[in-house]
């Protein structure tokens, strides 16, 4: 019987996992690239702003949910390419469900991004 790791070695390998997983996506999905860049971008902005801790909070969580559901839809797209790699209108369908959320989520992050920086702009 093989022995079980402890709570903390199991956590540690899946944090490391994880990282793994996010490394992928970042060298591997031109989205998540651009993505990226965005979001260095607005932190820069938010340094040069000065923006308030509460406007930081939105920020950070629009960039976090948009990378987020990204990588979910990257890993949806996956999945069904292994599953039916041939067309299929139902994955398809799938497919297209996985991509507007990442959309209405961006569209989110715009008008945030919006919000915190028109007034400063202008």
């Amino acid at each position: 019987m093989p022995k079980e790791e402890s709570f903390v070695v199991n956590r540690i390998k899946s944090v490391g996992f994880a990282l793994r997983g996010a490394l992928l996506l970042i060298r591997t999905e031109a989205s998540i690239k651009i993505q990226v860049c965005l979001a260095i971008a607005v932190t820069i902005a938010g340094f040069y702003f000065n923006i308030s801790p509460t406007e930081w909070m939105f920020q950070i969580f629009a960039v976090s949910l948009v990378v987020g559901i990204e990588g979910a839809n990257t890993a949806i797209e996956k999945i069904c390419d292994f599953i039916h790699p041939d067309f299929d209108k139902r994955i398809g369908f799938i497919k297209d469900i996985s991509a507007g959320a990442v959309m209405l989520v961006s569209i989110g992050a715009i008008v945030i991004g919006c919000i915190i920086y028109i007034p400063k702009i202008f």
